[in-house]
Parts: C-alpha cells; sequence; structure tokens
C-alpha cells in the first residue's frame, strides 16, 4: 500500500490550487479546488471518543465544462459526485470526501460493517 497523504496534499496532486475556507473577497486563480468542513462524526466506546471521521464538501471550480478535474478527484477512494452547476460562467462540480481524524481517506461504510481501512 503506498504512504498515506493528508487531503491537503492529495488534492494538489489533482490541481495546483486548492483553497481550505477561502475568505471572502479573495481572487481564485481557475481551475482550482475549494474545499470546507461540512460534518465531523465522532464513534465512541467506553464513553470516550475514539475516532473521529470528518465529511469534507470539495468543489471544484473550471471555465472548462469537460474538465477532465472531476474524473481525476472520483479515482479517489470515498469520494462521491454530489451536483454540477454553473454560476458567472464557471462551472461548480461539487463532491462529498470523507476522512479520519488524522487526515487520511476513508469510508463511512467501512466502519459500520465492523472493518476499518486504517
Amino acid at each position: 500500500m503506498g504512504q498515506k497523504l493528508p487531503i491537503n496534499e492529495v488534492l494538489k496532486t489533482i490541481c495546483p490550487n486548492v483553497y481550505f475556507n477561502p475568505p471572502e473577497g479573495l481572487k481564485l486563480v481557475y481551475p482550482c479546488i475549494v474545499y470546507n468542513l461540512d460534518n465531523i462524526e465522532p464513534f465512541r466506546a467506553d464513553g470516550r471518543i475514539y475516532v473521529k471521521h470528518r465529511k469534507y464538501t470539495v468543489t471544484i471550480i473550471d471555465r472548462n465544462p469537460l474538465s477532465q478535474l472531476p474524473d481525476m478527484l472520483l479515482e479517489l477512494p470515498y469520494c462521491n459526485h454530489d451536483r454540477t452547476f454553473v454560476n458567472d460562467n464557471l462551472v461548480h462540480f461539487v463532491f462529498t470526501l470523507y476522512s479520519s481524524n488524522d487526515g487520511w481517506l476513508w469510508s463511512p461504510f467501512d466502519f459500520r460493517y465492523g472493518y476499518t481501512t486504517f
């Protein structure tokens, strides 16, 4: 198995312009990937949290409606396409991506069915 990378580094292998929660008014360079933390789901045992799984919303913004970036992102494990829309002549491809508390990619299904990938 290859070395696992934090989400930001993984996304930069797809597109060099990656922004986590960019501030209002920041001029983005297109194509780009914008992502933010959507939810943290804790799993508990013996009254303690022993793992936290994070759900991220990842948006690819590109001028090209036939961009290959969404296909590249979908190659990641535990990534799902949610929707696509156009705003200001820019195509937004929106995805959900899951990771564990250490930043590595994971599946919400792995844990619920009694096995994990990490």
